[in-house]
């Protein structure tokens, strides 16, 4: 007979620091108890999250972990909970909605009665909570930016840690500070465009970067987008499949947005802040009351709408002060043809012109071809595309490298937009929030900001003689 084939069991990537002694043994046979058997896969996750220094406090103060949905991550910080229980631990547990931590206070009651352990309860929703003979508490809260103030915990358990915000975080993460032996547990899926936290993300970037003291990672994933249909990674990336669920089940889940699918099963982290749209403040911020001193020629970006209505063009050039400043030139329906953008370029002095989209790319081309207009422009690629939109948040949300002078139309569009995936490695676009407006136009800024930005100057020719 055929041996059953189940899923990876060990993380496809794991930040781990050097421990002396794990007592996660103690927390397994606890466990298995309730007739339950730990899995491989969460017996290398509690190891982990029960790694112990030489002095004998936690080797991870902070450890996430993230695994595809319906893999049973939960069951590890439950597991995490009823050993801390035993210890007389006090425990905070919060999620995102008061449905999932109502089902982890359901969860961790049925483990303890059927580990035959007595314990109290409290179930009003919203405040649930377990108490133990011996002073071991747990809390169940829905965050909110004032969770947890004035309260004092051993562990914190951050479940949906996918939704964690900054507000929240800094609501939450002092109340293990006067622990002797504090640690903090993130379990979650990768943020989805819908996601409203930064904090998981951030504290994924901070642990594989070394940046992040005393913090331990592990995750099952994909490193770029693939395809939905390809069996072994849906081993690769779901180390329950074959134990919890099946091949079946997963098939099932397959629809038309494959980004969704990457990230939901085969565990995608996409390479953007997928809430950080550009704010009005932000773009008003900023905008010069008239046009700056110039240097140097103009740079202009084309780009032709997805759907196939419109086109718009922008131009952008830099300052005697070292910013670019932009500016939005038109957006006209593409029935009314490209006379208007040859006419524009035929008269400015421009060092280079960008053309996006693929209904218009080549005809416009040929037609700076047929009226010998130089320099022959570029055409980007999708990875090319990618650093355009990444250089433009930059330059606006960090550099804050870039003026205008408020054009109406263009600052409504920027402060309604939101951030899309593109490409296979985790790039970003934008598309509009609100139907009707034309996210070309943003689309033809950032294109003309982008070759703007990275040309050079030109060097005067020497001659010697």
């Amino acid at each position: 007979m055929a041996k059953k084939r189940i899923g990876r069991q060990e993380p496809t990537q794991s930040i781990i620091l050097p421990f002396k002694n794990s007592l996660y043994k103690e927390a397994v046979s606890l466990y298995e108890k309730t007739d339950r058997k730990a899995f491989q896969w969460q017996q290398v996750l509690l190891k982990s999250i029960f790694a112990q220094n030489s002095d004998g406090l936690w080797t991870h103060t902070k450890f996430g972990y993230s695994l595809p949905r319906r893999n049973g991550k939960n069951e590890i910080a439950a597991i995490r909970e009823m050993w801390g229980l035993q210890q007389s631990e006090r425990i905070l547990h919060t999620a995102h909605r008061t449905t999932t931590s109502r089902a982890a206070w359901e969860r961790l009651m049925s483990l303890l009665d059927k580990a035959g352990i007595p314990y109290k309860s409290i179930g009003a929703i919203g405040r649930e909570r377990i108490d133990t003979a011996n002073g071991g508490r747990v809390d169940f809260r829905t965050r909110s930016s004032k969770g947890g103030l004035g309260e004092g915990f051993d562990l914190l358990v951050i479940d949906e840690a996918q939704e964690y915000t900054d507000d929240q975080e800094s609501a939450l993460k002092y109340v293990v500070t006067d622990s002797q032996n504090p640690q903090t547990l993130f379990c979650g899926t990768p943020p989805t465009p819908l996601s409203s936290g930064t904090v998981f993300m951030d504290l994924r970037t901070a642990a594989f970067e070394g940046a992040s003291p005393n913090t331990g990672w592990a995750e099952w994933s994909v490193e770029e987008e693939s395809d939905p249909h390809d069996r072994d990674l849906w081993y690769l990336t779901n180390p329950s499949l074959g134990l919890i669920f099946t091949e079946r089940s997963v098939a099932d889940e397959i629809g038309p947005d494959a980004i969704d699918f990457n990230i939901q099963r085969l565990g995608l982290w996409l390479r953007y802040n997928q809430t950080s749209a550009i704010s009005a403040g932000e773009w008003e911020d900023l905008r010069v009351g008239s046009v700056p001193a110039l240097a140097g020629r103009l740079f202009v970006g084309v780009k032709f709408g997805a759907d196939g209505t419109n086109v718009a063009m922008s131009i952008a050039v830099k300052t005697m002060r070292g910013k670019v400043f932009v500016e939005a030139i038109d957006c006209q329906p593409v029935r009314n043809g490209t006379g208007w953008i040859v006419a524009f370029l035929k008269k400015a002095d421009f060092q280079a012109v960008v053309i996006d989209g693929a209904n218009g790319q080549k005809f416009l081309e040929t037609e700076m071809k047929e009226n010998r207009i130089r320099p022959s422009p570029v055409l980007p690629t999708v990875n090319e595309i990618i650093v355009a939109n990444s250089a433009f948040e930059q330059a606006v949300q960090a550099q804050q490298s870039l003026c205008h002078m408020g054009q109406p139309s263009l600052a409504e569009v920027i402060a309604n937009c939101e951030k899309r995936p593109i490409g296979s490695r985790g790039g970003f676009g934008y598309r509009a929030q609100i139907e009707g407006h034309e996210i070309a136009l943003l689309d033809s800024v950032i294109l003309a900001h982008w070759v703007c930005a990275e040309s050079k100057p030109r060097k005067k020719q020497r001659i010697g003689y």
